[in-house]
């Protein structure tokens, strides 16, 4: 346990990719079977434990200490984890420390009134580091930078092969990978990829640059679609077995059964999971409402019917196809979609264009419908294989221009982890007009994100200098005409909410920068997103 604690701690505290990748890299080649590949199983997000639930953690401390005093100490730490680590009134007579074989044993066999004495004896064993990590383990939220792809990439190159030779057979290993790690040092065979309705690595695209790109690029060897605003998912049905996976191979099957049904093709497409009401494409929220579910029941899939627009063929009757040009990918999917046609399975069309300035036009003031709930534009090369990765030049993304808006701070709430100490979330508002004729500020959205590390530092001291009232870890700060703070902040998307306020919803809101030359009466009026709506909708 102490070597799985270190790993965590050196990985929350090193921002480099690289640096991350060798650490990975370095405990995989030094820790001994079966740990190392329940450490991998952590960092993959592939290890959960249905008894241990945060709060039998806030339990336990709080028969240990003053509940009030552990309460008033999270909320300043703001991380569950770190700080029962820090305050945990460690009993003596403990004296060794678990082994992570050991604890995830437990745990995956334990009941829920198990786990509280497991917890105890475990807490006192270890020192604040293990303890931390202990409980990162315990409730599956690691955080230390780490993405799924970025271990199984130093996972491959602890065998030095690509990390999509990893990724082909991942779904069909199962923790501690003993198998895998034979491959990798060269003590067996390559594990099968062969596993039906298997996952397949995704082929990612590269933004482009319209200032540099396409003076390179002949637009007669791209083909173009929209970017749609869903997630990437792929679908396959292979001898019997259907499954859906997301990009980063999460089997997501369980929670889109209505989809599942309409893969009646034999084998794996590439496309775009959507809400799709006759065949329109709905906003982002509302696929939103069919996310991070374990069921869905037939209420919530008649209000938000999911679909698949296709993009692209990898398994076709059995027959790999992700070696074969893009074009012809693309005559094969047309042709296995006619054949077996499904009602929650459509194509993603092909836009026509014969050059650059003409797919810009396009792109900037895209016809109303379901292009105006597009991201942007796809290009892919005609001649392209399905290569698993972000390889340079056969595809590229070309997002749309984000909307701006100036908005007005109204309140900032403390965030977690290392922002703990900062105010470092902003609910940020536009001017609207009361009965009375008065100017009233109108909630419209909350970021987050988009600033630097010096600029959080600025804007928190703004909030504590500027408090009006609290509200726990909330603060309400000074925002009127005169007085206040404005950020000019860029959004995605945008639709009608009936559950804010404002009546709109802003999709992907962030800081773009601050605005700190601008009255806050200057900021825009409610009215002004009310009119992007309406463009959007066509009107």
């Amino acid at each position: 346990m102490r070597a799985f604690a270190e790993l965590l701690d050196r990985l929350s505290l090193t921002a480099s990719r690289n640096a991350k990748l060798t650490l990975v890299r370095d405990y995989l080649t030094q820790t001994p079977d079966p740990d190392r590949g329940w450490a991998l199983a952590a960092l993959t997000g592939e290890l959960t434990f249905n008894a241990a639930k945060p709060a039998f953690i806030r339990k336990a401390v709080e028969a240990r200490m003053d509940p009030l005093l552990f309460r008033w100490s999270y909320d300043y730490v703001g991380d569950l984890a770190e700080t029962v680590a820090l305050v945990w009134p460690q009993r003596p007579g403990a004296n060794r420390e678990p082994e992570l074989s050991e604890v995830i044993d437990a745990l995956r066999g334990a009941t829920r009134a198990e786990v509280q004495r497991l917890i105890e004896t475990w807490l006192d064993a270890l020192q604040p580091t293990g303890r931390w990590a202990l409980l990162k383990l315990m409730t599956g939220g690691l955080r230390v930078g780490v993405s799924s792809r970025l271990a199984k990439q130093a996972t491959a190159d602890l065998g030095g092969v690509e990390v999509a030779q990893v990724e082909e057979v991942w779904h069909a290993l199962h923790p501690p990978y003993e198998d895998l790690f034979a491959w990798l040092e060269g003590r067996s065979e390559r594990p099968s990829p062969d596993a039906p309705a298997r996952f397949r690595p995704v082929m990612l695209a590269q933004a482009l640059d319209d200032a540099v790109d396409f003076a390179k690029l002949d637009p007669a060897d791209y083909a173009a679609e929209w970017k749609w605003d869903g997630i990437r998912v792929q679908a396959a049905n292979e001898s019997g077995v259907r499954r859906i996976y997301t990009r980063n191979g999460e089997d997501i099957s369980h929670a889109f059964p209505d989809v599942l049904d309409g893969v009646a093709f034999e084998g794996a497409i590439d496309g775009e999971l959507l809400v799709l009401r006759d065949g329109r494409v709905a906003p982002f929220a509302d696929l939103q409402q069919r996310l991070n579910r374990k069921t869905a029941d037939a209420k919530l899939m008649a209000a938000h019917p999911a679909g698949i627009r296709a993009y692209d063929l990898l398994s076709d009757a059995g027959e790999d196809v992700r070696t074969l040009s893009f074009g012809e990918r693309r005559r094969r999917l047309e042709a296995m979609l006619q054949r077996s046609p499904s009602p929650s399975i459509d194509l993603s069309p092909l836009q026509p264009f014969e050059t650059w300035a003409e797919l810009a036009a396009l792109r900037a003031d895209p016809p109303p419908g379901d292009p105006q709930l597009a991201e942007g534009v796809m290009l892919k090369r005609w001649t392209s294989i399905y290569e698993a990765g972000r390889p340079k030049g056969p595809w590229f993304k070309w997002k749309r221009d984000p909307m701006l808006v100036d908005a007005v701070l109204m309140y900032a709430q403390r965030g977690h982890g290392k922002r703990s100490s900062f105010y470092s979330d902003y609910t940020f508002g536009v001017w609207t007009e009361a009965a009375d004729g008065a100017r009233l500020l109108t909630p419209v959205g909350k970021a987050y994100f988009g600033f630097t590390d010096e600029e959080l530092k600025q804007i928190d001291k703004f909030v504590r200098d500027n408090t009006v009232e609290r509200f726990g870890p909330v603060r309400s700060v000074r925002a009127e005409p005169h007085a206040g703070l404005v950020f000019e902040v860029a959004f995605e998307g945008l639709q009608r909410s009936t559950r804010h306020k404002s009546g709109v919803a802003m999709r992907f809101p962030r800081i773009n920068r601050i605005r700190w030359d601008k009255p806050p009466g200057e900021a825009d009026e409610l009215t002004a997103l009310e009119t992007m709506l309406e463009r959007l909708e066509g009107r």
